[in-house]
This record gives C-alpha cells, structure tokens and sequence, in this order.
C-alpha cells in the first residue's frame, strides 16, 4: 500500500491551510536548502520534509490480531474500512464501509463474524460509498457525529463509549477535515488502536477542508499526546503509529525522533 501523500501534496495542503500564495514555487523546489525554507515558512518540519521529497519513510508493516482492514479503490486512489473483533464472543466493528462491500462480507462470512454496530469517521463519499449495503444486510446500529447525522444513524458526539466482549471504544471528535471528522479508540486489542479516518495519514493528515487550525489542533491535541505505540489506522495509506508520526510527519515539528 502506497502512502497516501508525498511532498507536493503536503506542501498543497500546508501552503492552502494557511493561504499562502507561492505554492507553485513551493511545490517546484528541487534543492534540499530550498525544501528546508519552504517547511519553515509552511511551519513543517525541514528534516521530515526533505525525508519525504527523498522517499526516505514507511511506516513498518504490522499485523494486530483481531483488526483487519479493507482496501477498496475510488477513482485513482482508494479508501480503508476496518474490523475490530472480540474473540471471545466472535462480534465485530466496523469502521467505514470504503466502496466495496464484498470482502467484508467474504470476511465477515468465512471467519464466522457477527457484525454488531457500524461507526463513519466522516460521511465523505468514498467513507460511506456501499453503507446502503452493508444497513441493508446487517441490519445493525450506525453511529456518526451529531453533526452529519443522516436518517436511519444514531447521533454521537466526543466521549460516546460502546463495548463488545472485551473492546471498549471511546469516540474523539477529529475535525477540521471535515465537520464531523471523529477518531475511535479501541483498547482490549494487543495495542490501543485508533481509527483516525482522514484526521492523520502515514507522514501527512487529511486537509483542512473545513479548518486547517482545527484539524491541526486536534490531531496536536487528542491523537499525538496518545501512547507512543498507539497504532493509527488512516482512511488513505498504510497503518502507522503516534511514535512513529512523531518521528515522521512534517506537520509536527515539535516532535523529533527518538
């Protein structure tokens, strides 16, 4: 899986955040002293930046048993749903449903699951592109932030909490790429895992399409002061962790590695 941002589309969503008007010279720069001095007037860090025009950082791939992710294509890019599985009593949660039904069910069906409850992070078309499908079967409750609510979902609003078994969730609400952007936290895994939605990627976040001071500010706020071993799981790109943005992502400066 591919990340979801490279340097120009970091320095686009920076320099659109905070209106700057010189992105055509931003997102041009080739020499690594011009890169440094664009992450400063962008408020990135330099390093990070130059690490990202250079293709230098992954994120390491890692497998969590009892949450599995889903990646369906929309357009040119492609979206990710999750499940988070209580083994015990074999009910599952679904995050986002992406644009292709088929393998959760095929997942859902062949592990012998019981979806319980479905949660939207963002109601984004291609977040909730085959919902219909998924209500239609299950028959199941849908959350999403009171914000957004829309016929037939249950409104939620920050510090909503639900369990299966052993999983607890607790609901963060993560806007500033959307209105109703919201982070699930989910402990009883073998690490606290956070369905972040378009709120951060590996090495970038979502845009401020609705307020980039409040999209920064919240992922500054209530997903980077998380455990460092917090896993991340991003609507777009590969699963990551808090640690690991520390030591990565341009947005947060004020972290360094190690």
């Amino acid at each position: 899986m591919e990340l979801e941002d490279l340097y120009e589309d970091i320095v686009l969503k920076a320099s659109k955040g905070l209106e700057n008007p010189h992105l055509e010279d931003y997102q041009n720069c080739e020499d690594e002293q011009s890169i440094r001095e664009i992450a400063l007037k962008l408020h990135l860090d330099p390093d990070k930046l130059v690490a990202s025009k250079n293709g230098e950082w992954y994120p390491q791939r890692r497998q969590i048993q009892g949450l599995n992710s889903f990646e369906s294509p929309f357009g040119a890019m492609s979206v990710n749903s999750y499940l988070t599985i209580d083994p015990s009593s074999r009910k599952a949660l679904l995050f986002d449903t992406g644009t292709d039904s088929h393998s959760v069910f095929s997942f859902v069906d062949r592990e012998n699951l019981e979806v319980e409850s479905i949660f939207i992070t963002h109601t984004h078309g291609d977040h909730v592109a085959c919902l219909d499908q998924f209500v239609s079967r299950l028959q199941v409750p849908v959350y999403v932030h009171e914000s957004e609510v829309f016929d037939g979902a249950t409104p939620i609003r920050e510090g909503f909490e639900h369990s299966i078994g052993g999983l607890s969730l607790t609901a963060l609400h993560t806007h500033g790429h959307s209105v109703c952007g919201m982070t699930f936290l989910i402990k009883g895994l073998e690490r606290m895992v956070a369905i972040t939605g378009d709120a951060i990627f590996a090495g970038s976040m979502g845009g401020g399409m609705v307020s980039y001071e409040d999209a920064l500010r919240n992922n500054r706020e209530k997903i980077m002061t998380l455990p460092d071993d917090t896993v991340l799981c991003p609507g777009h790109g590969p699963m990551t962790t808090v640690g690991e943005e520390k030591a990565h992502n341009p947005f947060f400066p004020e972290f360094q590695e190690g």
